[in-house]
């Protein structure tokens, strides 16, 4: 509309075509850009960002991140920008058939079959993710068990559960254990066990 007002054409004549009142026009020709639009578009800035680090990030991680880098919101606000803006997890929820869409990292097969034995140290390992309320916010651990002994091998603390949480824990029980040719690792599906890390 500044363009078609550059141009000479009246602002009577642009409103009354384009079918609005003069007066937002106006508000909005005072002030472009209004604050509910400036906190989104900071909120949205956090969200791309902390997607971009992580893409295994669903938006309730993605909230958190975004709550760490002095953005909060609802949980329902960020879904709301990732869906607008279409940043969804690599691995997503499974699509209906017909429907299209990526196809997320493959899933290994199951090599415990459900067996929680093992016949002599580092043949069997289990690992998983756990979360704890602390008063200066959560804080995530990956612990790493050895089938056998049943004695804890390797884990990593950290503020944010990202993919780096569980590959710094199979680093410290590689370098715990020494030589761990043929170990099977059994997690469950979580993101962090999954991505290419």
């Amino acid at each position: 509309m500044s363009e078609l007002a550059a141009d000479g054409i009246p602002v009577a004549v642009m409103c009354r075509v384009l079918k609005i009142a003069r007066q937002p026009y106006y508000r909005w020709l005072a002030r472009p850009v209004g604050d509910a639009e400036l906190v989104a578009a900071h909120r949205a800035n956090a969200l791309v960002d902390a997607h971009r680090d992580d893409p295994e990030f669903g938006y309730r991680f993605l909230v958190d991140e975004a709550r760490i880098a002095g953005q909060a919101m609802a949980e329902r606000t960020a879904w709301k920008i990732c869906s607008d803006n279409g940043w969804w997890s690599a691995f997503g929820k499974r699509k209906r058939r017909g429907k299209g869409g990526k196809v997320g990292p493959p899933v290994h097969d199951d090599l415990v079959k459900r067996d929680f034995t093992a016949d002599g140290p580092n043949r069997l390992w289990l690992a998983d993710i756990t979360e704890h309320r602390t008063g200066e916010g959560k804080l995530y651990l990956c612990a790493i068990k050895d089938v056998w002994s049943r004695r804890i091998v390797g884990y990593s603390i950290d503020s944010r559960m990202k993919s780096r949480l569980a590959v710094n824990a199979l680093h410290n029980a590689v370098a715990r254990r020494g030589p761990v040719a043929g170990c099977v690792l059994h997690t469950d599906r979580g993101s962090q066990f999954r991505s290419r890390s």
